[in-house]
């Protein structure tokens, strides 16, 4: 959940996440559609579809048996080298370093040098405390997170400054990416304790097989609820909320809501309109 999402938005959905599914048994047991549901508003879902399918490995081939070693957590679906080597430090003790965004930002700043990708990782590995791997790396991880910020980095706060050969210089920020503006709109319709909802398709490149509200044109006799911002990765939307009269989409139940993998602007749109919480 902390790939690519920050902290803040993640801990309510850990803890419900957790609630719903307790086990790595119970997620590997559950249709796709609850996990997804699950992880509404977090993002990115191929990291859902991931950690269900690495699950249904887990269960089902190794008798729900973790991996031990960051070269075993590998072989699971999504998992790559960082995950893998904080996983196994950090739960397993295994001697083996971790390199994130945040690592190598220290890295850079402490050795004072362009230094590749590979190479950094070899520095990590170096510099690793073996007898407390996990400790090591967390330390790193936060030490970057918290201290050596990319545009204004705490050195006065810095446990290893004099150790440095930059004190926070020598790196730039990187650039940001353009934000490009869309203004979109969107049906709402609901009647009797249903509304209507479509489904995207599952060869969709983004959020496919999610359940939103039916898309629509803004023309003068649309009457407009509200509008709502939401953001995905480089695109800022504007996004009209309509009465709806589409006839496009599937009466859903509104107290199946809380069950569907709706996507997160819907879920937006919908508590914004008062229709669940």
């Amino acid at each position: 959940m902390l790939q690519q999402t920050r902290v803040a938005a993640v801990l309510l959905h850990y803890k419900k996440f957790l609630q719903r599914f307790p086990t790595v048994q119970k997620l590997a047991a559950a249709p796709e559609s609850a996990v997804l549901a699950q992880w509404s508003g977090l993002g990115y879902y191929r990291r859902a579809r991931n950690l269900h399918a690495a699950t249904k490995v887990i269960v089902n081939e190794r008798s729900g048996k973790f991996a031990q070693t960051a070269e075993d957590w590998r072989s699971l679906p999504g998992i790559g080298r960082y995950t893998a080597s904080a996983i196994a430090s950090i739960a397993f003790d295994e001697p083996v370093a971790v390199l994130d965004g945040n690592v190598e930002r220290v890295l850079g700043r402490l050795l004072g040098g362009a230094y590749s990708s590979g190479e950094l990782w070899k520095w990590a590995e170096a510099l690793l405390d073996r007898a407390r791997p996990g400790d090591f790396n967390q330390a790193m991880m936060e030490l970057g997170a918290l201290v050596c910020l990319p545009s204004q980095p705490r050195c006065s706060d810095c446990p290893i400054r004099s150790y440095c050969k930059t004190r926070g210089l020598g790196q730039k920020s990187p650039a940001k990416l353009r934000q490009y503006k869309r203004h979109v709109a969107y049906s709402l319709q609901h009647r009797s304790g249903t509304i209507r909802l479509v489904q995207r398709n599952e060869d969709e490149p983004l959020m496919p097989g999610m359940w939103e509200l039916p898309q629509t044109v803004l023309n003068g006799e649309a009457k407009q609820l509200f509008s709502v911002k939401h953001s995905i990765t480089t695109t800022d939307y504007t996004v009209s909320v309509v009465r709806g009269r589409s006839e496009h989409g599937t009466w859903m139940q509104i107290s199946r809501l809380q069950e569907l993998p709706l996507t997160g602007l819907t879920r937006k749109i919908l508590r914004k309109a008062a229709i669940i919480q």
